[in-house]
């Protein structure tokens, strides 16, 4: 007899996230409200969201029956279970994924969640080093995305930054690393809230096909999450170049399967490589792309999230490791 499927709670917080989520064989319900306030959007028009993804009212969530409640953010966590969950529904199994590294203090920040009874879900294993997690068990889930079908030309001698609101997230985001680099190579910023800088919004699944003809996917970010940006790039066989902090060291091998560094001007100076060096840039983005299908696959992270929530929803989750 086939297993039921399983029906999972969550907020909407970063779509592209949600969007690869929803690869998994389960469902996911997501609260609506007519004002799109944070996490309660629903689905949009960006993302191509199959059935298994769900609307629900705010005011109708706490009568529907659901296994695991899946948190993503402290305002979820901290208030918006208290204002739109049952008693009920808050007893049942809980994942929290976290999205980020710590902000406050890059070793010694306590996550909010400090609770033998919720797993939570790193989506890097630098952010699982860094974060104080208390006694929550805690896992790494690597991302996974979807191989788009656009693949690398590289016709155009420019690189390219995928970054929102870049103009506004200043030093934390590289926006003094990019326009330092801007001076000696050239860049096109795509994303939204870009200003002046940029080129204005790309929607997702129009992103792949425009960035393809870059000669390089550039990440200025010094201190984040691995960007899904970058992952898309790698499986698109786009040249990566960004900084040798967080997760990118260890996902790329400086040299073969892109360029990272701390010095910018190594970079700048890589970078404009790859610009004279056209074979250059194929090679590098054919062993980038070749590790993002096997690290990054699509079909590996729905089956670690399948594996997850079911040994969630079962209560079953000792062999979780714990900070």
């Amino acid at each position: 007899m086939a297993q039921p499927r399983l029906k999972i709670f969550t907020w909407h917080i970063h779509g592209s996230y949600l969007f690869y989520l929803s690869k998994g064989d389960f469902d996911i319900y997501i609260p609506t409200k007519p004002e799109k306030t944070e996490g309660y959007y629903g689905l949009g028009e960006t993302f191509p969201f199959g059935p298994n993804v769900i609307e629900v009212p705010a005011e109708e969530v706490r009568n529907q029956d659901f296994d695991v409640i899946v948190y993503q953010t402290n305002q979820n966590y901290l208030k918006d279970q208290y204002e739109i969950l049952s008693e009920e529904q808050r007893a049942l199994p809980k994942v929290y994924i976290e999205h980020d590294p710590p902000r406050q203090h890059p070793t010694d920040t306590k996550h909010a969640v400090n609770d033998k009874d919720i797993t939570l879900v790193h989506v890097t294993h630098f952010n699982k080093l860094m974060w104080d997690c208390g006694e929550t068990p805690t896992t790494v889930i690597d991302h996974g995305v979807i191989d788009p079908n656009a693949p690398y030309t590289g016709e155009t001698p420019r690189g390219i930054v995928v970054i929102n609101n870049l103009p506004s997230r200043g030093r934390l985001l590289g926006l003094d690393i990019f326009l330092k680099v801007r001076e000696h190579v050239p860049l096109d910023l795509v994303g939204m809230g870009t200003g002046d800088l940029g080129l204005g919004e790309v929607l997702h699944p129009q992103l792949p096909t425009f960035v393809s003809k870059y000669r390089f996917f550039f990440n200025p970010i010094r201190y984040t999450s691995l960007g899904l940006a970058v992952c898309e790039a790698l499986m698109q066989g786009i040249p990566v170049v960004g900084l040798a902090t967080t997760e990118l060291s260890a996902v790329i091998d400086n040299e073969r399967s892109g360029f990272i560094h701390t010095d910018v001007n190594y970079l700048i100076d890589k970078m404009n490589l790859l610009i004279e060096d056209a074979e250059l840039a194929r090679r590098i983005g054919s062993a980038g792309r070749e590790l993002a299908q096997t690290r990054f696959s699509i079909e590996r992270f729905a089956r670690d999230w399948e594996t997850l929530l079911n040994k969630v929803a079962a209560r079953n989750t000792s062999d979780l490791l714990v900070n």
